[in-house]
């Protein structure tokens, strides 16, 4: 008996666990669904670390994937653009590795010195599925580093994005450094404070007038640098005539420190400075958590996050790889399967079937004739191309569309819990404040007004209400991430809350382009049947494999003179039949209008049938549909497809929904601004650069993608396609948010009332501030974190 036909039906891929639908390659008893896989175990196996796969089962990246063309990495204007830093010997580079997802990945990547010694050191964050790597640059080219991260399954992701670099990681230091200056400050002033807290000894006394200067030397970095933004911030409010919480936070530091200053100064008191300085540290974690919550997603993209780096072009017959920004009107370029067209071409030579989903939402392939324009944005489909440029990158159909001002991303007005009352606050802290001082002024006693004015201000900044919300949604967010709803700030978590009306669009959104069923029209003998599963077992073409599943277990015949013709289909002869398998003109027919992928099958020049492929609804949509219903949400669908599957989008939708077809990117958009125009909060899903305007414009933007890591248009959340079962739970877990955010602020203004009716009086002590302020702190985070955290597994979303 076939050992192989043995080990088919136990085993799935040693390297990436994918099940082996055909026969297996087969070395070390470990089976492999493919040369490449098998490759990678070789590679690990002969350097010593095959302990790789003692980590975790299957921890592979399966290598059926076709490689792309790698030659942009040996021109050095890219090489510099790429790279954080060289000199003559060495290099640093940070790639981004979508692939890495657990320890033997981690474990992998940094001994990536024994696969090659022209690796120094390699380091991974595996947060940011990231791999900084020190290489020797006369020992491993960029682009044979590159290649060994090929090898072993682990394809770095290099956009345009990288060439031009726009990292936030600036920002992000310079707030842990403020944190850092604040907490350090924090701790010597507190240590300082003790003795006056729990009372002088006589040689303690001594050094009172020093250990007042000694705070406020650690209270000046606090409030010049690490409370600086509060500042900025509040000043920008007033400018702007509108009062958000940063005005009393600002007013309350700078009050802390003047009064701790006078008070040090004149010796009449030990000041405030250790308060000042936990206040500040403990806004600043907040503001922190938000941050570390959400940083490893960008919203902020454009094209160039979505085309190559650099495109082939063909000078005097020879291929040159130049980047995108050098590319020239009249530039011939040549694209190959599956690689991005850049800029408004003209097909000159080749056959064109090019995916424009990116742009139009639709995935069936368009075909274009010679001499035809082929707008950017589309991913060729089949063999390689030639095209002359007509248009610069930055003046494309896909840029142009980009940039059009009705896609720009809009300033949504929406006014946060936080910023209806921060307004109110700031009123109500400055009558308290005033109106105290003026009673105490009344009766003559100025010291006592003195006191009682800065006391409100202190005892009633908003610490704990500054925290509520940052650390309620953050934990929020943190919940959505888990269960893979990417939120691209807090303030949208909110908004969701608020959303009254959900509108879907159909391809790519409630349609998922994985979840896919296959169709035969036509009949097919036994023998038939084997012959086409012996010709697609050879192909690694997506449809092949479709048609390998439909068929299931059949025997497989001895084929001869195999052909695959790319983009076209395959052929093959087995005694006396000769079948071919593809297109309608590769078998030779007349073409019929199907929606999604068809597959013709011709046997000895006869046709016997025809397979289609056409994207499922999503796992779940009823009952997502059904769920959003009963919330009592509007519903409704905009879709730029035609109406061939509308029947069965009215048994799901409710009756009162509007099924709308065939709309342009404009239409969507214009019809989110009249719900809207209703009075309704509307909810945009969608997917494609033809639904950003709509996800702009809407109250709430959600793109829904089955690749996070590829380009999204700009939305205010991405959802992943395998967490779309869940929306019905995100929608009730928003709500619950603002609920632990407004449960929050109560106990906030019951510790101010608190404070305040000492503070009036113009008695506070720095000990009752010293450990109210705090206490309220340690409150405000712990509830928040517990509650947001029990209704999180209330929704079942942990």
């Amino acid at each position: 008996m076939d050992v192989r036909n043995e080990l088919k039906l136990d085993t799935n891929c040693y390297h990436c666990g994918d099940t082996i639908e055909d026969t297996s390659y087969i070395l070390d008893k470990h089976s492999f669904c493919c040369l490449g896989c098998q490759t990678v175990y070789q590679i690990l196996n002969e350097n010593n670390l095959a302990s790789y796969y003692r980590y975790n089962t299957h921890p592979g990246k399966s290598q059926k994937a076709q490689k792309e063309d790698l030659a942009y990495l040996d021109e050095p204007n890219i090489i510099a653009k790429l790279v954080d830093y060289q000199d003559d010997n060495m290099a640093i580079i940070t790639f981004y590795v979508p692939a890495i997802h657990c320890s033997s990945c981690i474990w992998l990547l940094e001994n990536l010195y024994k696969l090659n010694p022209g690796v120094k050191t390699s380091q991974v964050d595996f947060m940011k599925k990231q791999a900084s790597i020190t290489f020797f640059k006369n020992e491993i080219s960029l682009r044979d580093l590159v290649e060994l991260l090929h090898q072993i399954g682990y394809d770095p992701k290099i956009t345009l994005q990288d060439v031009i670099k726009e990292s936030k990681k600036v920002n992000q230091n310079k707030l842990i450094a403020k944190i850092t200056v604040a907490g350090f400050c924090f701790g010597n002033s507190m240590m300082i404070s003790f003795p006056e807290y729990f009372g002088m000894a006589e040689f303690e006394r001594q050094y009172t007038s020093f250990f007042g200067y000694m705070n406020l030397a650690f209270g000046l970095p606090v409030l010049l640098f690490s409370a600086s933004d509060y500042f900025k911030s509040a000043w920008y409010s007033l400018k702007q005539k509108r009062l958000n919480l940063d005005v009393p936070l600002a007013l309350g530091i700078f009050v802390l420190f003047f009064r701790s200053a006078f008070e040090i100064i004149s010796q009449t008191g030990a000041g405030f400075m250790d308060t000042l300085c936990s206040l500040v540290f403990f806004i600043l974690i907040g503001k922190w958590v938000q941050q570390r919550t959400y940083y490893h997603i960008s919203f902020e993209r454009d094209y160039r996050s979505y085309f190559p780096v650099a495109v082939t072009v063909i000078e005097n017959e020879i291929n040159k790889p130049t980047q995108i920004a050098d590319l020239k009107v009249g530039d011939r370029i040549m694209v190959r399967n599956n690689e991005i067209i850049p800029a408004d071409a003209i097909l000159l030579k080749g056959n064109a079937a090019v995916d424009f989903s990116f742009v139009t939402g639709e995935s069936k392939p368009v075909e274009k004739v010679l001499g035809e324009v082929v707008y950017a944005g589309g991913r060729q489909i089949g063999e390689a191309i030639e095209l002359e440029v007509v248009k610069a990158v930055s003046q494309s159909y896909l840029t142009k569309l980009w940039n059009n001002e009705s896609f720009k991303q809009v300033e949504k007005k929406f006014e946060t819990f936080i910023g209806y009352i921060s307004k109110y606050f700031t009123i109500g802290l400055l009558l308290i404040a005033f109106s105290a001082a003026a009673y105490w002024g009344i009766t003559g006693n100025a010291e006592k007004a003195w006191a009682a004015f800065t006391a409100v201000l202190i005892i009633a900044c908003p610490c704990a209400l500054a925290l509520s919300s940052p650390f309620t949604l953050s934990a929020a967010l943190s919940i959505f991430d888990k269960n893979k709803l990417y939120i691209k700030n807090t303030a949208a978590i909110e908004q969701m809350a608020a959303i009254d009306t959900v509108v879907f669009d159909k391809t790519g959104t409630i349609s998922s382009p994985n979840v896919s069923s296959m169709y035969f029209e036509g009949e097919l003998t036994a023998q038939e049947r084997s012959l086409l599963f012996s010709i697609c077992r050879n192909s690694n073409h997506p449809l092949s494999r479709e048609i390998i599943k439909w068929l299931g277990e059949v025997p497989v015949l001895p084929i001869s003179n195999y052909v695959e013709t790319v983009g076209k289909g395959q052929a093959a002869v087995y005694q006396d039949w000769e079948m071919k398998v593809g297109s309608a003109s590769f078998v030779g027919t007349e073409t019929k209008d199907f929606e999604g992928s068809v597959v013709y099958i011709s046997v000895n020049d006869q046709i016997k049938g025809l397979f289609t492929l056409e994207q499922s609804w999503r796992e779940g949509l009823t009952d997502v549909i059904n769920q959003l219903k009963g919330n009592h949400y509007q519903l409704h669908l905009i879709s730029g497809d035609n109406e061939r599957r509308a029947d069965a989008l009215k048994l799901i939708f409710p009756t009162q929904a509007s099924l709308l077809f065939n709309q342009t990117p404009s239409d969507k958009l214009n019809k989110i601004e009249h719900w809207q125009k209703e009075n309704h909060k509307v909810c945009m899903l969608g997917d494609g650069l033809n639904d950003a305007g709509a996800l702009r414009k809407a109250d709430l933007g959600i793109a829904v993608s089955d690749d996070i890591n590829n380009f999204s248009p700009g939305c205010d959340a991405i959802l992943d396609g395998a967490s779309f079962s869940k929306l019905p739970k995100f929608f009730k877990f928003s709500k619950d948010a603002v609920k632990v955010i407004k449960m929050s602020f109560m106990i906030s203004l019951a510790y101010n009332t608190i404070g305040l009716s000492f503070a009036v009086q113009g008695t506070m002590s720095p000990l009752f501030a010293a450990i109210l302020m705090p206490i309220s702190t340690v409150t405000i985070i712990s509830f928040t974190s517990l509650m947001t955290r029990a209704y999180a597994k209330r929704r079942k979303l942990i």
